[in-house]
């Protein structure tokens, strides 16, 4: 017979495992394996004898806080004690190993770069690693950047023999990564490098740093310098801290690297709060509730299935220097297909394939009689030989200037492609037996939503859709049909042009349009080239 204390033990236990088999970590830094210590030692100093549920955010009384109180000021920042403790119970009783801490920590520290330097402008990467764990996340990272787009290098001078290290250099020598000795890098990283990492030393690291990673640090302190007689440098990234760095106390001389972007590991440590670069983000997403109420963490809560959360705010950017200096091949007329909506067919192939979300998103532009022009994003539901269809409600804004003008223009943007396609034409009406059959393929609650929205008219509150919402669910609630409202349905707008542009390099981009013409009876389409 188990008593009461021992069953809250047990549900204890479990409600802690289903948690650790739903949440991921890195770190940047890890002890050498211990052994396992029993479950119960661990646990029974830390769990508290209730059971209840778990925010990623954990505040010193357990209650969780919301992303927008969290700022830097709020988070909770490791001493290299606390630091070094997590990561022995993690590997401890906890039961992960170093090799799984490692390739968590290494995404977290790519998807963070991605998040700020995209590829297409900040493409040469060089990464250069330490011989402890801290290199290894380097290791990682280098890989997962060369999968998301970039032209990764590594500099390993200090080889570590293991074989989990050996496995991370397999890895990248199957991808054709280079690797590069500390004789062959460049004097001057600033001219062949736009990111460099600084994965050299993680937070258990004492001493001074021996050569050749005395010079590599340096190198790295030196390009501060590029930005005082105003040369473009490349942006440094130090994984966990700065290398060189105190781990507590920060850069205690001032004459340490002054990274652009900091990725701190499970928490940011002490030395973070000397950190004044524009970019700090929390990497890997681990932490047991166990761990979160013994050392009182208050972390930010990761968005969706991101892999790592800016900490404090983003800085602040002037909005006429933002640009994109698009790399992508270039559109030739003698390339191209001889009618536009083949044209658009193989470009919206190309948006599906790249896997972009909601491909079939237009901005559709119409006009009234009192000429002025409105805009909003819908949806492209059906495409036809002779024209591009989308359902609406015909009481709406849209409706009504259609009604008055029907005519109307579209503008596909497919940001992952570096491509836009506009269309203009005019618009009519589908057969009611064609929005019918449409209607009735939507999902339930949207048949039963297109009902209560009077489109574009006031409303009092939300509470009165939810209201109205809720009614006509009961009384569809035995799966009856659901009529298509007489005000609901479809439009087609029949092309008279199309124009496709493509993003390029020094804002030389490649715009065809396509206008119709009739030749001998014919219409054909000619293709035009106009100036970006």
């Amino acid at each position: 017979m188990v008593n009461g204390r021992s069953m809250t033990l047990t549900l204890t236990l479990t409600c802690l495992y289903n948690n650790l088999t739903h949440n991921s970590t890195a770190f940047s830094t890890r002890p050498s394996l211990h052994n396992h210590k029993p479950l119960y030692q661990f646990f029974s100093g830390i769990l508290k004898p209730t059971i209840r549920s778990f925010s990623t955010t954990i505040t010193a009384s357990g209650i969780s806080k919301t992303m927008g109180s969290v700022d830097s000021d709020s988070v909770t920042y490791l001493k290299q004690q606390e630091a070094a403790g997590i990561d022995e119970t993690l590997m401890g009783p906890l039961g992960f190993s170093v090799d799984q801490l490692m390739e968590l920590a290494g995404l977290s520290v790519a998807t963070s770069i991605y998040e700020v330097y995209k590829p297409g402008e900040y493409s040469r990467v060089l990464t250069v690693c330490g011989p402890g764990n801290n290199g290894g996340d380097g290791l990682v990272a280098a890989r997962h950047l060369h999968h998301f787009g970039y032209k990764p290098l590594v500099c390993y001078p200090k080889r570590t023999p293991k074989t989990l290290y050996a496995g991370l250099v397999t890895q990248l020598e199957a991808l054709s990564i280079p690797f590069l000795s500390v004789e062959d890098l460049p004097s001057d990283f600033s001219k062949d490098f736009d990111i460099l990492v600084d994965a050299m030393f993680g937070f258990s690291f004492h001493g001074s740093p021996r050569p050749p990673f005395d010079d590599l640090i340096q190198r790295l302190v030196s390009l501060s310098n590029h930005n005082q007689i105003g040369q473009k440098r490349p942006v440094i990234v130090s994984v966990d801290i700065p290398s060189g760095w105190h781990v507590e106390e920060g850069d205690v001389n001032g004459t340490g690297i002054k990274p652009d972007l900091l990725v701190s590991l499970t928490a940011p440590k002490l030395c973070a709060k000397k950190f004044g670069g524009p970019h700090h983000f929390l990497g890997g997403r681990f932490v047991p509730p166990a761990i979160a109420e013994k050392y009182k963490l208050i972390l930010p809560p990761y968005p969706g299935t991101s892999m790592c959360v800016r900490i404090g705010k983003p800085p602040q950017i002037d909005i006429s220097a933002l640009r994109e200096n698009y790399i992508s091949p270039e559109f030739h007329e003698d390339q191209v297909e001889a009618d536009p909506n083949n044209q658009f067919r193989k470009w919206f192939d190309d948006a599906l394939a790249a896997g972009l979300k909601e491909p079939n998103a237009m901005g559709l532009s119409t006009v009234g009689k009192d000429g002025k022009p409105s805009s909003r994003i819908v949806l492209l539901k059906g495409l036809e030989k002779d024209g591009f269809v989308w359902y609406t409600n015909y009481e709406s804004q849209k409706g009504h200037e259609l009604a008055e003008n029907p005519h109307a223009s579209l503008l596909f943007h497919w940001d992952g492609l570096n491509r836009q396609v506009r269309v203009q034409g005019s618009v009519q009406k589908v057969s009611d037996e064609e929005s019918e059959q449409y209607f009735h393929s939507r999902p339930r609650g949207s048949q039963i939503g297109a009902i209560v929205s009077k489109q574009s008219t006031v409303v009092p509150g939300r509470h009165v859709l939810h209201q109205q919402y809720k009614e006509l669910e009961q009384k569809y609630a035995d799966g009856s049909l659901i009529p298509k409202p007489k005000n609901w349905g479809g439009y087609k707008l029949v092309p008279h042009l199309f124009e496709f542009w493509q993003g390029q390099k020094s804002r030389l981009h490649d715009r065809l349009r396509y206008v119709p013409q009739e030749i001998d009876g014919h219409k054909v389409w000619k293709i035009e080239r106009l100036a970006p």
